[in-house]
């Protein structure tokens, strides 16, 4: 099978891009590829934060002492060099204290990297789905951390200079800083809409199986509601401390958002909290009232779900009245057989659900959190 050629972003076109808002941006913004390897100790293995598609992650130092993240493009990355642009034109002109920031980019021949801010604690996902680690994510820091994920996302739906939908919104793509701040990254997948845009449609349908909205997922319809699902997905699994994916609970296996909603209707909305946070009856209140939160991020009719703008509300204000939720999206009307893994039970719903008349079109899912996308035939 012949591997098909990468077409390389050139740096005409990051710097035209930037250029068209400031001149000063593009240049200040480039580093010389000799300065990131002397900082990574020529990308040394032992530097190696960890790995993601677009290619490996490495901790460095510049000579002022800052340390910093160096995204580095593999080559034979399929689609990172289109991430690549997509990060550097959209980050470059965010700033914000629940994004992570964007400190410039370097180009040498095949060479692409990104060079972030250094955030020391990780991302999310290695605390809170890990026993041990978890123990560190009381109430305070998970709320806080709920909090600014919230604005964090109002800022790129409506207050920043540009209207941003993330599009790969998910426990691992928000990193933990020194004080346990989140920090949303990896806007490879991102869109920029116009200020007066309301949804687009895509039949480039990429993202993270578990946070998909099922519109998006299955129609290619996206919009600033799609984040507003997505978020309401981690706030489940931040309270309840195990992944959407592959999530079992006793005899229960299969989806958290059916598993969510059945518990909420039935008044036992203290299954879904994680253990290490219950025996606090002070907590009770404002632990039901995220799920509540949550639950209205998720619900299946897209104009239901609130707005973030009406999220960062509701989670600041704890006398506002909240809405009654409806039914979420992949919803389940029967649990899931132990003898049949989630996925299937997950497939089986897409399947049953789709009515796209195009039947060459298909979604494709794994078990390892692997992007679902939608093939075209050329």
């Amino acid at each position: 099978m012949r591997r098909r050629k990468r077409k390389l972003v050139t740096r005409r076109e990051i710097v035209e891009g930037l250029s068209m808002e400031d001149d000063s941006i593009a240049e200040s913004l480039q580093y010389d590829f000799s300065a990131i390897s002397a900082a990574t100790d020529n990308f040394l293995d032992a530097n190696k934060l960890g790995q993601g598609g677009f290619g490996p992650v490495y901790k460095g130092k510049l000579p002022n002492g800052q340390e910093v993240a160096v995204k580095r493009l593999s080559i034979d990355s399929s689609q990172g060099d289109l991430e690549f642009k997509n990060e550097v034109l959209l980050v470059a002109r965010l700033e914000h204290r629940n994004l992570v920031r964007l400190l410039g980019f370097c180009f040498d021949g095949t060479e692409r990297l990104l060079v972030y801010e250094f955030v020391p604690n990780a991302s999310l996902d290695h605390f809170l789905f890990d026993p041990v680690k978890r123990r560190e994510l009381d109430w305070e820091r998970r709320s806080k951390i709920i909090g600014g994920v919230a604005r964090g996302i109002l800022y790129l739906h409506e207050d920043s200079r540009l209207r941003i939908i993330h599009r790969d919104l998910k426990a691992s793509n928000v990193l933990l800083d020194a004080e346990m701040n989140p920090k949303i990254a990896d806007f490879g997948m991102a869109r920029l809409f116009a200020m007066d845009e309301s949804q687009g449609i895509t039949n480039n349908i990429a993202g993270t199986y578990g946070y998909m909205a099922p519109e998006y997922a299955m129609q290619g319809k996206m919009s600033v509601k799609s984040d507003v699902f997505s978020f309401g997905v981690l706030v489940l699994e931040i309270l309840g401390g195990q992944r959407n994916t592959c999530f079992r609970n006793g005899e229960y296996v299969g989806n958290l958002l059916s598993y969510a909603w059945r518990n909420w209707r039935e008044g036992t909305t203290s299954n879904l909290v994680d253990p290490m946070l219950r025996g606090s009856s002070g907590l009770v209140s404002d632990i039901t009232r995220c799920i509540h939160i949550a639950l209205l991020c998720v619900q299946e009719n897209v104009a239901d779900r609130p707005t973030m703008a009406a999220v960062v509300l509701m989670l600041s204000s704890l006398s506002l009245a909240l809405p009654v939720p409806s039914k979420p999206g992949y919803y389940m009307q029967i649990d899931v057989s132990p003898n049949i893994s989630p996925i299937q039970g997950y497939k089986s719903r897409v399947i049953s659900e789709s009515n796209r008349p195009d039947k060459n079109k298909s979604i494709c899912l794994s078990k390892n959190e692997m992007s679902i996308s939608e093939l075209d035939p050329r």
